[in-house]
């Protein structure tokens, strides 16, 4: 039996927002992105159907007999014949999914969580802004915008990370950037003779960009510390708080609500988001301790 083999028949995934048993879905591959995080693509089961979901939800994947870990989706919508998730391997879970194999098994739950408004942004201009593996859960998004070009109008992405050796998706990013109908700008915080772009944190990138105020929304994922300092900075630049969202995937553990580790104020960030208007989150974000 390959591993990660399962032995109990689920119900599909996405049937219940509440479905509480894994479905066994089959490795397709398993893809290198840096030196600590890789891409799962995955294959739903033949008598499941398609995986529906909306940019910006995520999943619960779980490694046979070593848990599970909520992971944010990261691939096409317009595909949903195949399930991706780009995962940081950071513990004895995500270690479980990295050595999995062509072939073999995870279990899903999902989808879970609240989306990217990508209706209600049509006709805007729209800047996506990522840090590090933060790029993983706007993916989806710009997939979505890149799909319905004509009901956008410009659409900015602007993505910071570490080093050029931490970059996620670059031959994507060299692929968006070549395109004439959005533009594409990247930043590493540090350098070396392989970098010949921008240095620097993502704020930066903020300032240069063509944002017309009035018809800006913007869609924020990264470390919290970086998401503060990026909407001050597009807050600056006359972008309500209101038309600013970031995801908040933190601690989640169970995507119910249940176990309380996603606590956030009077939010649980699984049921309630993971994508938040920012003016929801605004205070608890300024308070020591949450």
């Amino acid at each position: 039996m390959p591993q990660g083999s399962p032995n109990t028949v689920a119900p599909g995934p996405g049937e219940s927002a509440n479905c509480s048993t894994p479905v066994p879905f089959r490795v397709l591959r398993s893809r290198r992105e840096t030196h600590d995080t890789f891409t799962l693509t995955l294959e739903p089961p033949d008598l499941r159907g398609p995986f529906r979901f909306s940019p910006g939800q995520f999943n619960m994947l779980y490694a046979f007999g070593t848990g599970e870990s909520a992971i944010s989706i990261s691939g096409n919508p317009e595909k949903p014949n195949e399930l991706v998730h780009t995962i940081r391997d950071v513990g004895s879970v995500t270690s479980a999914l990295h050595a999995l194999k062509k072939g073999d098994f995870v279990g899903v739950r999902g989808p879970f969580g609240s989306p990217w408004p990508m209706s209600s942004l049509k006709g805007m201009d729209v800047v996506l802004i990522a840090g590090g593996i933060g790029l993983a859960p706007l993916r989806p998004a710009l997939y979505g915008f890149l799909a319905r070009r004509r009901d956008y109008g410009k659409v900015n992405v602007l993505y910071g990370s570490r080093s050029a050796a931490d970059i996620l998706y670059r031959n994507e990013l060299e692929k968006w950037s070549a395109r004439l109908d959005i533009d594409v700008r990247a930043t590493v915080d540090l350098a070396d003779e392989s970098w010949s772009g921008n240095v620097g944190v993502v704020t930066k990138l903020i300032r240069n960009a063509a944002i017309d105020r009035p018809e800006t929304a913007a869609l924020v994922c990264g470390p919290e510390i970086m998401m503060r300092f990026c909407v001050a900075e597009l807050h600056k630049l006359g972008v309500d708080h209101g038309r600013i969202y970031v995801s908040m995937e933190r601690n989640m553990k169970c995507a119910t609500g249940f176990c309380g580790h996603c606590q956030f104020g009077p939010n649980f960030i699984c049921k309630d988001g993971p994508v938040f208007p920012f003016d929801r989150v605004r205070h608890w974000l300024s308070q020591r301790e949450i």
